[in-house]
């Protein structure tokens, strides 16, 4: 009930404040000279950002009972491990990937490849570099044959990944703490253990949000 509470009130505040010509969003403007400033995109960046935190911090309080798709800690530790072996055995894999812009990410045994490589020999590199990890039992190689992205675009990606993540968390239909959202160029890759019914109502939800260009299912079903 505290969690339902804490999300409630919070989950009010995200859709108020995401609308940027709300009076949420006016509160942070300065006076200068008789005229009002609009907050800077960093300044939005960041308040999304601390909201999406306030309410994975307020999603803890459900008890575990409830978690049925919830990772156990070993397995936790095993994908952080994934990810971490697997960002060193592509670098190693081919020496285009040496200096690549990419990111492993690994859920459950499950790991998706995002960036970008220079040809398609190395993006088949990396997929088999990733397949030979013990921990591993599946690979979505998502990587693209293209230059790096911007770090304008990079930035763009992490803010469109909040917001997506504040949207799912607020959803009374699918539970947010138990996806991982990544977006790499504008297309987001979801992430978890999912119901198929919860995996549709996730895409759903994530499409509505805006800047998001296309969606890719990683999920691992457990129905």
């Amino acid at each position: 009930m505290r969690s339902r509470t804490c999300l409630a009130d919070l989950t009010s505040y995200v859709s108020k404040t995401m609308n940027f010509n709300g009076p949420h969003m006016h509160a942070l403007s300065t006076e200068r000279s008789g005229t009002t400033t609009r907050p800077s995109y960093l300044v939005r960046i960041i308040t999304i950002t601390l909201l999406c935190q306030c309410l994975v911090a307020c999603s803890l309080f459900v008890p575990a009972s409830e978690d049925y798709g919830k990772r156990t800690w070993g397995t936790r530790l095993d994908d952080q491990m994934n990810e971490a072996r697997g960002r060193k055995v592509i670098r190693d894999a081919h020496p285009e990937l040496e200096n690549a812009h990419f990111a492993v990410t690994s859920f459950n045994g499950v790991v998706l490849l995002t960036g970008q490589v220079a040809s398609e020999d190395s993006k088949q590199a990396a997929g088999s570099a990733i397949e030979n990890l013990r921990k591993v039992h599946t690979v979505h190689n998502e990587l693209t044959i293209s230059g790096p992205t911007t770090l304008v675009a990079r930035g763009n990606d992490s803010f469109i990944s909040t917001k997506v993540k504040s949207a799912l968390i607020a959803s009374k239909t699918v539970n947010g703490r138990r996806i991982k959202v990544i977006t790499e160029d504008g297309v987001v890759y979801l992430m978890g253990l999912l119901t198929r019914d919860e995996a549709e109502a996730a895409v759903t939800k994530a499409r509505s949000v805006y800047g998001v260009q296309k969606i890719v299912k990683a999920f691992e079903y457990i129905n």
